[in-house]
């Protein structure tokens, strides 16, 4: 991977464009001269290329990550009248898309370690009055890491209710060696310019082992079409275009190792985070492989160490500030969810791509140490 002398003018996604410039290039002219700028040849190449990386039978590319967790819930029956439970921690992309399908998210605690759903969290909600009609849980493997999902298998089948996936950060994870997006009835994955596989705008997919729940997904995302102007179910225009198809299926086979160096610096950041007082380094669950979409700390000292490396001229991040449970959009209510709030007050996101030079992780420990040292 390339590095620079200049740790941060080399950032992601844009030295990933740089990097594949030329085939690109190719990709974008080609689909210029086709002629075909819809749902075309390139759509249903990358459709099918996903499906084989994935291992699942079935792609159905969608404009968006949001829109493809709508339509999963749409094509499932799930709307109106029904509850989707959604962890409280994680984008509001997740809660906007349950309650764009019609449907009532529910909101869920999560685990410390991993800031995934947390099972017992999932199972005293559907035991409570306010798990009555929730029909389904989308589970999201935030930052990457990968939900315990057998543990929350064995909640939803003791409630007959039905788990999604949430993979809009997570491709290039492992579940005990089978990848996120195949683990579900159906899985929402995003393609915006800044997640591990990266289109040059919006785009989305979702991914099933159900043929019949595929095609139902691929009649809403254009208006309901079995055939064309002809409308048999309620539907959207939720289409992805040749052009990000292109890019998508340019960069696909480049994914593996993107990952793999995502991870080769989050050891390093591991490695240098040994002993550390004011910061805690991400946890990997046992049997999980993280896809490090980001790597998110936990420090007590959360604004303070920010405005610091941000003095220093390092891009850090909050992933995310505001719990969904607390946001006037979902209902604003006053709900304890422990871990939920503890999180959205200590993580701070730590620069991570996969063009990220091993100087670059230096000088954001020489940043932390000199912190930490000042605070002593």
């Amino acid at each position: 991977m390339p590095s620079t002398t200049n740790h941060w003018s080399l950032l992601y996604p844009q030295a990933d464009q740089q990097r594949h410039a030329v085939a690109l290039t190719q990709a974008m002219q080609r689909v210029c001269a086709s002629g075909s700028y819809i749902l075309g040849a390139e759509v249903e190449a990358f459709e099918s290329e996903f499906a084989s990386y994935l291992g699942n039978n079935q792609v159905v590319g969608v404009a968006s990550g949001t829109d493809a967790i709508e339509l999963i819930l749409r094509a499932l029956g799930i709307g109106a009248g029904s509850k989707v439970a959604v962890p409280s921690f994680a984008p509001s992309a997740v809660a906007a898309g349950v309650a764009r399908s019609g449907a009532e998210p529910e909101f869920a605690d999560i685990e410390p370690g991993t800031f995934t759903l947390c099972p017992e969290a999932l199972d005293a909600l559907l035991c409570s009055p306010r798990g009555r009609g929730v029909k389904a849980a989308v589970v999201v493997h935030l930052y990457g890491h990968p939900a315990d999902w057998e543990s929350l298998q064995r909640v939803a089948d003791e409630h007959g209710i039905v788990l999604l996936e949430d993979c809009a950060q997570a491709h290039g994870a492992l579940w005990h060696g089978r990848p996120v997006g195949t683990l579900g009835r159906a899985a929402a994955f995003s393609f915006y310019p800044t997640k591990n596989l990266a289109a040059l705008g919006d785009a989305g997919a979702v991914a099933t082992n159900d043929a019949a729940l595929a095609e139902r997904v691929r009649e809403i995302r254009q208006y309901g079409w079995k055939q064309r102007y002809v409308s048999d179910r309620a539907g959207v225009n939720s289409r992805l275009d040749e052009l990000q198809a292109a890019v998508l299926r340019v960069k696909l086979g480049a994914l593996n190792e993107s990952v793999l160096q995502r991870r080769r610096l989050a050891a390093k950041y591991d490695a240098r985070l040994v002993g550390n007082r004011m910061v805690t380094a991400p946890m990997v669950r046992g049997g999980c492989e993280h896809a490090y979409h980001q790597y998110v700390v936990r420090t007590k000292r959360r604004d303070a160490l920010m405005q610091h490396l941000q003095g220093a001229g390092i891009p850090v991040a909050v992933h995310y500030p505001v719990p969904l449970h607390r946001q006037q959009a979902f209902g604003g209510n006053n709900e304890i969810l422990l871990e939920s709030d503890r999180a959205s007050v200590a993580v701070l996101s730590l620069p991570m791509h996969p063009y990220l030079s091993e100087e670059a992780v230096d000088a954001v420990f020489e940043s932390l140490n000199l912190f930490d040292h000042e605070g002593s």
